[in-house]
């Protein structure tokens, strides 16, 4: 099998991660010698800079809503070069749990869509984009029931602007041509996978 980019988008709760290793270990178990698996923020110095001003502890997180566009578009070059295109050059599968899409949802509610979604559309859109679909209200109670510090976007008010934001950055992507599966992300993680491996084997079959 050929290299493919696979990007895990929705809101936080939605399950990226989990359904992101399961569906790496769908891909290896069906043919795929290398899957790589990322995420954003990236593990490089500006994505662990992002994490720390995302965090209200942190004294990072004096850092305002405007400066966010900026450091995720240059965190996500960083990763890109270092990490995802050398990966794809080899042949590999590579999914990321987030990508521009995030921002250009979550960034747009500070600056507006149009501003960010300038300083992301010269990075390498994805083969598949899976959108992972959960109301707001279910977002945040995943979110709470795991405990630990929430970030700054994890608040009722501010889940259901960034949904409301995700629908028009899907519709603005999608214009643009990219492949984007919107599936549901309620019920058990088994039957989401399900739903995850039938988009990105279509994908697979298409590119083949």
């Amino acid at each position: 099998m050929g290299a493919i980019f696979i990007a895990m988008e929705g809101l936080d709760g939605s399950g990226g991660t989990t359904q992101t290793a399961r569906l790496a270990d769908w891909l290896r178990s069906n043919g795929h010698a290398e899957v790589v698996t990322t995420a954003e923020p990236s593990t490089g110095p500006a994505g662990r800079f992002i994490r720390d001003v995302l965090n209200p502890q942190h004294e990072a997180s004096v850092i305002g809503d405007a400066v966010l566009p900026f450091l995720f578009a240059a965190d996500r070059r960083d990763h890109l070069d270092r990490e995802v295109i050398p990966a794809l050059q080899r042949g590999a599968a590579v999914i990321t749990d987030r990508y521009y899409h995030s921002s250009l949802a979550y960034q747009s509610l500070a600056v507006g869509l149009p501003t960010v979604a300038d300083l992301n559309e010269r990075f390498r859109a994805p083969d598949i984009t899976i959108f992972l679909d959960l109301e707001p209200e279910v977002s945040l109670a995943r979110i709470e029931a795991r405990g630990g510090t929430l970030e700054r976007f994890e608040a009722i008010d501010r889940l259901r602007s960034i949904a409301e934001a995700y629908d028009a950055v899907l519709v603005h992507c999608r214009a643009r041509g990219e492949h984007i599966v919107r599936i549901s992300a309620d019920g058990s993680i088994d039957d989401v996978h399900k739903r995850v491996v039938e988009a990105v084997q279509s994908t697979i079959e298409a590119l083949s």
